[in-house]
């Protein structure tokens, strides 16, 4: 039998892992449904993020790799959260210009196995560039003890739930700002109007005398620095290592838009959540049956709604 109490938790960590999912989520498919390019390269980009704020948010002991092998035993720089939280999106920006570069650019008017061939290839890249210079281990996830100079290591008494981590609680906060900022961002602002007009008739953007490349690459580096930013809320939850990118990333961000609809900031957003709650609940109860009932949902969706939640071909819908 399912508690009260049960039911609260399943959200707060349905929330946590929807928030995640949604990240990824919106970051895929502002660059799928504004430049049709299909990016498999985005785990890359949330593996970047989890190592990134691992290394900025404290040391760690490095044991194998080039690095050890070179004498370095550690690596990081112990800043702490907040300095995570500022750092990772930056990080992600500049590494999603220069993917969009040197990687998209190329292959716009290539075939899509062509896009899918190179940016899976990149993946795998990374991971094994993580893998050789740090090493494979596993590192412990990331958690914050004290932002603004206050406490929250220490868990917090929710009504119903009962004692729990208040630390959750900023991490869902903070998540759920970034959200609403980009989706401000995407829909509200000239920029947004910009892009959405560009995935309808880029050539008569153009002709307006608008430089929609430059749009592009801003859109390809915003969804850069998102999945980067899941990566940063990922490692707060769970262990870091370097298959996270491949295992925890790339599928769930295409299951979250086949949920809610390629091209649509509002279906990565609900896709998200739907399908982390599926996770937080079937974790809580038969955990062993989670990842079944997730791609069960999924397959059924496509039989059902195959245009997903909120059915749209481009960013606007």
């Amino acid at each position: 039998m399912i508690l009260q109490a049960d039911v609260a938790t399943i959200l707060l960590n349905g929330l946590q892992q929807g928030a995640i999912y949604a990240l990824l989520g919106i970051g895929l498919t502002i660059i799928l449904g504004t430049m049709e390019f299909l990016n498999l390269a985005h785990g890359a980009l949330y593996l970047v993020g989890s190592y990134t704020g691992l290394l900025v948010f404290r040391e760690v002991s490095l044991t194998t790799g080039l690095l050890h092998s070179f004498g370095i035993t550690t690596l990081g720089v112990d800043g702490g959260f907040l300095a995570a939280l500022v750092v990772v999106p930056i990080v992600g920006f500049v590494v999603g210009l220069g993917m969009e570069k040197f990687v998209a650019e190329p292959f716009y008017d290539r075939p899509e196995t062509d896009q899918l061939l190179v940016t899976f290839g990149l993946a795998l890249i990374a991971e094994e560039l993580v893998r050789n210079v740090i090493g494979g281990n596993t590192f412990q996830s990331i958690t914050p003890q004290q932002v603004f100079g206050v406490n929250i290591a220490q868990p917090v008494d929710l009504p119903i739930i009962g004692l729990y981590p208040s630390w959750r609680l900023f991490i869902v906060g903070i998540a759920a700002v970034v959200i609403l900022v980009t989706f401000i961002i995407v829909e509200r602002t000239d920029f947004g109007l910009v892009v959405q007009a560009g995935t309808h008739d880029s050539e008569m953007v153009r002709l307006l005398g608008i430089k929609i490349n430059r749009s592009y690459s801003l859109v390809f580096a915003l969804g850069a620095a998102l999945a980067a930013f899941a990566g940063l809320i990922g490692a707060s939850i769970q262990t870091v290592s370097p298959q996270v990118g491949t295992e925890r990333a790339l599928v769930p961000a295409f299951l979250t838009i086949v949920v809610g609809g390629a091209g649509s900031v509002r279906g990565a957003i609900a896709g998200g959540m739907v399908l982390g709650l599926i996770v937080a609940a079937m974790t809580q109860t038969y955990s062993q049956w989670a990842q079944i009932v997730l791609y069960l949902f999924v397959a059924l969706m496509l039989i059902v709604r195959p245009e997903g939640i909120f059915g749209s071909t481009g960013v606007s819908e």
